[in-house]
């Protein structure tokens, strides 16, 4: 299964912190209070927990204020340092660092050398506050208000939660921190991540920037519908509130008639949807238009965010939360409501020994946190160099978790209310007699027969058989059974339950703008993983950002109008089931294989002690090594065997009857699909076969700056001596190498003797 990096950074590159000199400044700052203390070298360690580095602009000036102490020796006290700040643009401040000349035929102590500029300038949050909602705002999307209650309720109640925090616990939270650290500990996007990792695995970053464009081009179709029912909300009543007149003026529409007030609009007048995928019928204007409208914004919002104030990702991250607030408020006071939240946590023991259960739980964590994209990657990579990486991944994992469950009691409580309505309305008309008579009760818990069918009953000591009279028999349980997960939850379910409230364009403008929110946080995540990886690729060197995202949002806009027309919802279906699913499991599965046995455990293990001061528990490395590779290659297996066995269907809508049916996908549709996986996929082999045959298609990475030694000495960190189990599980040596691992070079060679080399 989302990203605000466009809104929150420096309006250009002459406004931009530079990262490097920023955090160097930092690490020469502290490192002196350390010195000029009595207390031990590694008595700051938790430093980068700390993580001042999210500072302002006056702590930056007084630190280049403050008299630096010498820490290199009698040869560094003798090099004398002019310092240059530079001042462009309010609050914003670029310090450049100039040694004095060295005596004829003095080496520079190899301490400074972290603290030259190398490369091109990275970007920086603008505070560790604006990457946490905006890393939540990248994770918390659709799915967690319209996909995660459905699963819950269908799939045992309460008792789904054991398998949904398991897999957390296995594979959502280690796959998210080892994102966060690698971006971080590189300081890449996605390509030039694994580009460095190892030149054999820069197909991974093009997997990711494929599926993130594939993905972005279907979902920017939802925030499109979302456009619609938002613009439509301002009427009153609602349109979806009452079936409209027969065109022929004969009375209600038939269609609406047979099926619901909120069906009809979303399949009629919304769709305009085709009996099958195909059919596609009449091009649907209103829908053109919206996805021009939906992707003109998410441009604007992308280009003109490098010069809108920063504080606009707190409104889109904080936004949802609002409304959903508002709404539990208004679902606690409703009747019903227990009646909803009682069935969506009730718990049902015997659904754990279901094999789809946990492969459904494991399915939603990995998509909700939006692994796989490359967005996380990009995020932390604009982190400094000592972010702790490991609580942003435990703070967000958890938020997203907590989301999905207190929305799911939101959705739960106004459809408890929902089929109370209902289920309240029917028993005013149900032939309570005739069920006394017939079953001595008026709420049978079994099926009854069907109407003309025999039926026995006892009158006056005496049996009878009469045909079954057509009975409408009124159950609460089935009205809190008839929920969907997706769109048809949240333009069919949830609107006709708020077709109930009082003020119902209120809350449905309320509803639709959030949904709008959640979904356009997610976009520009999913979208920035895009740019990001064309930027590393360097294609176009000269091109601007914002001309690049309009280059970006044009061609989407161009395909996605295979949406608009009567089978493009049948096309949307498509693409949710097939274009990031199975591609993002095998990107992931690469992503932990090439940290755990390409890049070396223990190197990474000894990175992010560097960067956050402490080592990974023991737990993050057993998972990263073994468990979540497994967990991927279980669910990834029992998806294709489901496919292979049960078919893969789409619902289709029956006019006729105004209901929708399964339908199998024809055999044009499943040639797309396995297109869409395999063009995300098939970079993968190819540029480690076009490597391994000696074609260089990637250009080479540059490795990164990250000034370990420096971090080495302001944590205190020793030389680590692996524990016996350690050797055992991981088969780490004392000499730092590792058994089952294939060790290269931080950009395709060995590892050289480099001073910023954190194993050397």
């Amino acid at each position: 299964m989302a990203n605000m990096a466009q809104l929150t950074r420096r309006q250009s590159s002459r406004e931009l912190y530079r990262q490097k000199s920023y955090d160097r400044m930092e690490l020469r700052e502290v490192r002196g209070r350390l010195l000029s203390s009595d207390s031990a070298p590694g008595h700051s360690a938790n430093y980068g927990a700390v993580n001042p580095g999210f500072t302002k602009d006056d702590a930056v000036t007084n630190l280049i204020s403050k008299s630096e102490p010498s820490v290199g020796g009698p040869l560094e006290e003798k090099a004398k340092r002019d310092t240059v700040v530079t001042k462009e643009g309010k609050g914003v401040t670029a310090v450049v660092a100039i040694d004095a000349a060295l005596p004829p035929g003095a080496k520079k102590p190899p301490t400074e050398d972290v603290f030259q500029d190398e490369g091109e300038e990275r970007e920086s949050w603008d505070s560790k506050l604006t990457f946490l909602l905006a890393t939540i705002g990248y994770a918390v999307g659709l799915g967690n208000v319209w996909r995660f209650p459905y699963l819950a309720q269908k799939n045992g109640g309460g008792a789904f939660l054991i398998p949904y925090f398991i897999m957390l616990a296995i594979e959502g939270i280690p796959m998210f921190f080892l994102e966060l650290a690698i971006g971080q500990r590189l300081r890449k996007g996605a390509i030039g991540v694994w580009s460095q990792v190892s030149p054999y695995l820069a197909g991974v970053g093009i997997a990711s920037a494929v599926v993130s464009y594939n993905v972005a081009l279907y979902y920017n179709t939802i925030i499109s519908w979302c456009l619609i029912y938002f613009m439509k909300s301002f009427q009153s009543p609602l349109p979806w509130s009452a079936c409209p007149p027969a065109k022929d003026g004969s009375g209600i529409n038939r269609e609406c008639n047979m099926s619901s007030p909120t069906q009809y609009f979303w399949y009629r007048e919304t769709l305009d949807i085709s009996p099958d995928i195909n059919t596609s019928e009449t091009f649907n204007l209103q829908i053109a238009g919206s996805l021009t409208a939906a992707w003109t914004l998410v441009w604007l919002c992308l280009a003109k965010g490098l010069a809108s104030s920063p504080k606009l990702v707190y409104v889109t991250a904080l936004f949802p939360y609002c409304v959903l607030i508002l709404f539990f408020c208004r679902g606690v006071t409703l009747e019903g409501m227990s009646d909803g939240i009682l069935h969506l946590f009730t718990p049902k023991w015997e659904k754990l020994a279901d094999p789809v259960v946990w492969l459904e739980a494991g399915t939603q964590i990995f998509f909700s946190l939006g692994l796989g994209f490359g967005g996380l990657i990009a995020f932390a990579s604009y982190n400094p160099v000592n972010n702790n990486c490991c609580r942003d991944a435990l703070i967000v994992s958890m938020t997203n978790c907590m989301t999905s469950m207190f929305a799911g009691i939101v959705i739960f409580s106004v459809i408890g209310f929902k089929a109370h309505t209902i289920h309240k309305a029917c028993l005013a008309k149900q032939d309570n007699r005739t069920l006394l008579m017939l079953f001595n009760t008026t709420q049978p818990d079994y099926a009854l027969p069907g109407a003309g069918e025999s039926v026995s009953y006892w009158a006056n000591h005496s049996q009878l058989t009469i045909p079954m009279p057509n009975i409408t028999v009124c159950n609460l349980q089935d009205e809190l059974d008839k929920t969907a997960s997706g769109p048809g939850l949240a333009f069919i379910i949830f609107t006709d339950a708020i077709n109930q409230f009082s003020y119902a364009p209120f809350w449905s403008i309320l509803f639709f703008s959030m949904l709008f929110t959640l979904g356009i946080d997610s976009q520009f995540g999913t979208l920035e993983g895009v740019v990001t990886s064309i930027t590393d690729l360097k294609l176009f060197p000269n091109m601007r950002k914002e001309v690049l995202t309009g280059i970006l949002c044009g061609s989407c806009l161009g395909l996605s109008m295979m949406f608009a027309h009567g089978a493009g919802n049948y096309i949307f279906i498509l693409f949710d089931s097939f274009s990031g699913n199975v591609p993002l499991l095998i990107i992931a599965f690469f992503e932990v294989i090439g940290v755990a046995y390409i890049y070396g455990l223990s190197r990474f293990a000894e990175d992010i002690q560097l960067m956050t001061g402490k080592r990974p528990h023991i737990y993050w490395m057993i998972c990263w090594k073994y468990v979540s590779p497994s967990a991927m290659v279980i669910i990834l297996t029992a998806s294709w065997i489901k496919i292979f066995t049960e078919g893969s269907t789409y619902p289709r809508w029956d006019a006729s009857v105004g209901e929708a049916k399964v339908a199998e996908w024809p055999t044009w549709a499943l040639a797309i699909a396995v297109f869409l996986v395999l063009i995300a996929t098939i970079w993968i082999p190819l540029i480690a076969i076009t490597r391994a045959l000696g074609i260089q298609i990637m250009p080479k990475e540059e490795a990164s700056w990250f000034p370990a030694n420096d971090l080495r000495d302001f944590h205190g960190i020793v030389a680590y001596e692996p524990s016996p189990l350690e050797r055992m599980l991981f088969g780490f040596r004392e000499d730092g190498t590792e058994g089952v691992c294939f060790p290269t070079k931080v950009g395709g060679a060995e590892h050289e003797d480099d001073d910023d080399d954190p194993l050397t």
